[in-house]
């Protein structure tokens, strides 16, 4: 079966697979502090665990990317992958102290956190270098991670929080099935010859963009880690905080929607620069004029191009980079050294701030991160024009 005459039934089940996951990812970060502190875990050893779950970026992505690579079975390892996880998951259904949720922590997100990134390289490899169908998918899982977390928090809110494994099984169980009917077009044998992927990492361009990653994702755990707590720190109330992150959701997904005639349009480097320059902006106004409503709601409208047309560019910049047998390490690499270590590292660094000084420091400290990557991203694109 060609991968041309293959592409609607693969799509449909791209699109599912991205709901799924991303639906399990916004349910599972949600909502687990609240059922391990339901099952007697306190806040300092909830932190630990949470940061575990940042570590895995780190570690899980280039594992089963180079399985992934080195077999050339993408849709195998992504489906093995989708298994182990839902197994490992049923841990979270018993008590058990710190040391048992640590197990069970690593577990997990050792498989869940490389199942992005080995989605991302498969369809890039179906698509065969016509990347204007992947925003059309993608967005199908911020849908799943705004719907799903909506859902499950009026479930939760009904039954208890002691529910929530039974909502992560049943998605993962979805996950499972929806990437059991996913499948890999034959590849010409010439693209499955050996190749170094370090040969590729040490150009000094992609050391830059990854360098640029790393701060974008640093400088966006002030979102993911704070963004709440600042809101409620400033008097705004839940349904207000809650009604930000949708409009940021939302902003994504019409980014994701119009994708392929603005990456024509404009181009990967104009767009991913704009995009980290907007990021500079954008955490400045979070920290400056959070307290006006008007303020807030413009800074999360351009959610749209700190993350939509940022993470974009970054997997069609990477794809260019890390093509044919490279591809799940490539995108792995980017995984682990934006949401892996800029992420964790980012995170610590914000909480020393938010304890040492301000809530709006935080903030300005992430725009700060955003203007390095802005230039780490300039310098990538200056070496890439001079070859």
């Amino acid at each position: 079966m060609s991968g041309k005459s293959s592409w609607p039934e693969q799509a449909f089940g791209f699109g599912a697979f991205y709901f799924s996951y991303y639906s399990f990812a916004g349910v599972f970060s949600t909502y687990v502090t609240l059922y391990l502190a339901f099952r007697g875990i306190d806040a300092f050893e909830i932190g630990i665990l949470m940061s575990l779950m940042q570590a895995m970026r780190i570690v899980g992505p280039n594992l089963w990317g180079w399985m992934a690579d080195w077999t050339g079975q993408r849709a195998r390892v992504l489906q093995f992958t989708a298994g182990s996880a839902l197994i490992a998951f049923t841990g979270f259904f018993f008590g058990g102290g710190f040391g048992y949720f640590a197990f069970f922590m690593i577990a997990v997100n050792l498989f869940t956190s490389a199942q992005g990134p080995l989605s991302d390289a498969l369809i890039l490899s179906e698509m065969q270098g016509n990347m204007s169908r992947y925003g059309q998918l993608r967005l199908w899982g911020s849908v799943g991670y705004v719907a799903m977390t909506a859902a499950s928090g009026f479930v939760l809110d009904w039954t208890g929080i002691g529910l929530m494994p039974w909502v992560g099984a049943v998605i993962l169980g979805v996950l499972l099935l929806v990437s059991l009917r996913l499948y890999q077009t034959p590849q010409p044998s010439i693209i499955r010859k050996k190749v170094s992927v370090w040969g590729v990492l040490r150009r000094r361009e992609v050391v830059a963009f990854m360098v640029s990653g790393g701060f974008m994702l640093a400088a966006h755990s002030a979102l993911y880690a704070f963004y709440s707590l600042y809101l409620s720190v400033l008097g705004y109330s839940s349904i207000t905080i809650g009604l930000m992150w949708a409009i940021g959701a939302i902003a994504e997904i019409v980014f994701f929607i119009y994708q392929a005639p603005i990456v024509r349009r404009f181009g990967i480097r104009a767009i991913m620069l704009a995009s980290l320059l907007i990021a500079v902006v954008r955490f400045a106004l979070i920290g400056i004029g959070a307290g006006s409503f008007a303020v807030l709601l413009f800074a999360q409208l351009l959610h749209a191009a700190t993350f939509g047309a940022h993470h974009v560019t970054s997997i069609l910049a990477v794809q260019k980079w890390f093509a044919g047998p490279l591809q799940a390490r490539g995108q792995a690499l980017f995984i682990s050294a934006s949401y892996g270590i800029g992420g964790t590292l980012g995170g610590f660094l914000l909480s020393w701030v938010w304890d040492r000084f301000t809530p709006e420091t935080v903030y300005w400290v992430a725009s700060m991160f955003a203007l390095i990557a802005l230039l780490a991203a300039w310098q990538s694109f200056r070496w890439q024009a001079r070859k």
